[in-house]
């Protein structure tokens, strides 16, 4: 049987959406394939298949990514563990979990040497399941360890029975063979760098079954390994100064100033607590972060904009060397947002402040989400307990921030129901629907432009939420409504076509997922927004039949469809026109003469194809035509009326009749 051949427009348009969908390799090899089975043509194989080509580098990449942000996230999550260090088994215990969950290994353990038993011993393993290989010891150069220690260089084998690089030994082939381990890695805990580092244990993750180890997880096991370092080294240093603070008699003065500067802290972070509480904003924390640390401070959102900016008396922040706080809207002023949002991911990879241009840089979070950052400027000298308190200030202002948003969300939901009643029954008292919306802080009798969305699958129960998100700070208003999310936007420069444009992309990022918006408008007043809403819907329902999902427009830009679309056409009045004798009929007899017609014409005209179509005997599609016929006249399937049916019959489906 013979294939029509396709546009390879409609392959690529499928390697695009697999890549959306996150589909395997495998998936994306097929297309061409496809392709090929519906004869292409060479040209436009070779098309598609340099296309399959470019898409499965897309796809490597972007898993490549999704790897490593895992990869970068468990390193924070370990600098963050290491931050609160508590318990250093809790510690060891969490290092080597990461390891063996982001290597993909079946087991994974940390060695320790007994400095009085002169070997090595299992501190922390993870997925293991032999009690012999857990209690296991190494003397000293023996096994893959004993090379690792004494190169103090990583070293990996595919198969460790069979390796003849390593001193076997009888107990460690029993432990290895006991826990069925085949593949291993081993990098060594350094302290130190170069020539003159120390080794103080070792890092393994192994596999039961053959495995050759990539270099990125060598590297990735190496950096676990130096937080596990680190880790010991710190609970060391702690025990070493347990220790010191108890035999020698200066003791006294390092506790009675760390008191002091813990003193501080609290007073510090009580004052900002009581600022909070008694409902400070961000430029009274910012106020106060300025008098305790004597400096200039100012505060950033996520995209480096300024949010407000005091100095160290309450006065407008100056700046130095490194850069005056707040910067306009000109190319120095987006080159500083730039700049300080680059410092502030550098402050959340480092779960601490950094000391950038000039300038302390730390991060404001909520979880992952970079909220801001708090600048502070004229205090190069830094030291532990005031950088500590910087960045605990960070963390009060972005509760304040969250606090900020979450009332923004809150006052999004009582203007919101304004918006349904608006919607719902713009005529019952729209003086009373202007009165209320003013003491809500919305001016109804404003120029408004109205875009109602929609998405599909569970995208749907997100758009709401992103719709809130993508309002924020804008001045707008959004509500559910009869299905679609519907936005009420202040008049600015864009028209209803671009800001439909604009908010499609923007929700298609935040939901990650196609949403489809259309845009009506200007309108003010009750009445003219409903009238706007009643179109933007028609315009969204069009959209989606003219198979335009994801995409924004007005009806304005819809060209002729558009047109009758509008409020100033009688859209109803031309279908019964039309279309009137065939409705009535299949009204009254229950018949289906008006689909039939539509998949005739949908068919090219074709009535083997029509047939097929409506799953009918040829036989019925030809009666249901000469009917259409009687009722319509001889003139029905003309190239005029045919076009004039046609359309009438587009409007009607739109109509959802």
């Amino acid at each position: 049987m013979s294939h029509t051949p396709q546009s390879p427009a409609r392959h690529l348009r499928r390697l695009l959406e697999l890549l959306a969908a996150g589909a395997p390799a495998e998936e994306l090899g097929t297309v061409a394939a496809e392709a090929r089975r519906n004869g292409a043509t060479a040209e436009d194989l070779a098309e598609v298949e340099q296309a399959t080509e470019a898409a499965l580098r897309v796809h490597s990449t972007l898993r490549q990514h999704r790897r490593r942000e895992a990869e970068l996230t468990a390193l924070f999550d370990t600098a963050g563990d290491l931050a609160a260090l508590r318990d250093l088994d809790a510690v060891l215990r969490s290092i080597v979990r990461r390891a063996r969950m982001l290597l993909g290994t079946d087991t994974a353990y940390l060695t320790l040497p007994d400095e009085e038993a002169g070997d090595t011993f299992m501190r922390v393993t993870d997925g293991s399941v032999s009690e012999l290989f857990q209690n296991l010891r190494l003397q000293l150069g023996e096994g893959l360890g004993g090379l690792v220690a004494q190169t103090a260089r990583p070293y990996a084998t595919p198969d460790y029975r069979t390796d003849d690089r390593f001193l076997h030994t009888g107990s460690i082939d029993a432990g290895v063979l006991d826990e069925g381990l085949v593949a291993i890695l081993g990098v060594p805990l350094l302290l130190g760098s170069g020539s003159g580092g120390q080794v103080i244990g070792a890092l393994f993750a192994a596999d039961r079954t053959p495995r050759t180890f990539a270099p990125d997880e060598v590297a990735l096991l190496c950096s676990l390994a130096d937080h596990a370092a680190i880790a010991i080294d710190t609970a060391k240093a702690m025990a070493d100064a347990r220790i010191a603070l108890a035999e020698l008699a200066e003791a006294n003065a390092v506790i009675g100033e760390h008191s002091a500067a813990i003193q501080r802290a609290e007073e510090s972070h009580d004052r900002l607590t009581d600022l909070v509480l008694r409902g400070g904003d961000v430029a009274d924390v910012a106020d106060a972060v300025a008098g305790l640390l004597k400096g200039d401070v100012a505060v950033h959102d996520g995209s480096g904009r300024p949010l407000t900016a005091v100095g160290a008396h309450g006065g407008a922040a100056s700046g130095d060397g490194g850069g005056a706080p707040g910067g306009g809207e000109d190319g120095g002023g987006a080159a500083e947002a730039a700049d300080l949002v680059a410092a502030a991911k550098r402050s959340r990879a480092a779960a601490r402040a950094v000391f950038r241009d000039g300038r302390w840089v730390c991060a404001m979070l909520a979880g992952q989400e970079l909220l801001g950052c708090l600048v502070l400027y004229g205090r190069p000298d830094l030291d532990g307990p005031d950088q500590r308190l910087f960045e605990r200030s960070s963390v009060v202002t972005s509760l304040l921030l969250l606090l900020r948003r979450s009332v923004a969300e809150t006052e999004n939901r009582v203007r919101g129901d304004l918006i349904t009643d608006l919607l719902t029954a713009p005529d019952r008292d729209p003086a009373g629907l202007v009165a209320r919306g003013r003491r809500l802080g919305f001016d109804l009798d404003r120029p408004h432009i109205l875009l109602a969305a929609r998405a599909g699958g569970e995208a749907r129960d997100r758009l709401a939420d992103a719709a809130v998100q993508y309002l924020f700070g804008g001045g707008g208003v959004s509500a559910e409504h009869e299905g679609a999310v519907v936005l009420l936007l202040p008049r600015g420069g864009a028209g209803p076509g671009e800001a439909a444009r604009l908010a499609a992309g923007q929700l298609g990022q935040l939901v990650g997922s196609p949403v489809t918006v259309a845009g009506a408008g200007p309108a003010a007043g009750p009445r003219a927004i409903a009238d706007a809403h009643t179109e933007g819907v028609r315009c969204l329902r069009a959209l989606r039949v003219l198979g335009r999902a994801g995409q924004g427009a007005s009806v304005a830009e819809l060209g002729f469809l558009g047109v009758l679309l509008g409020d100033h056409h009688d859209v109803d009045g031309f279908v019964t026109t039309a279309l009137g004798p065939l409705l009535e009929y299949d009204a009254q007899r229950g018949t289906q003469l008006v689909r039939t017609l539509r998949a005739y014409f949908d068919c090219g005209g074709s009535l083997t194809r029509a047939k097929e179509d409506l799953h009918v005997h040829v036989n019925t599609v030809v009666q249901r035509l000469d009917r259409v016929q009687a009722l319509l006249g001889p003139g029905w399937n003309t190239p005029e009326q045919a076009l004039e049916l046609q359309l009438a019959l587009r409007l009607h489906l739109l109509s959802g009749a």
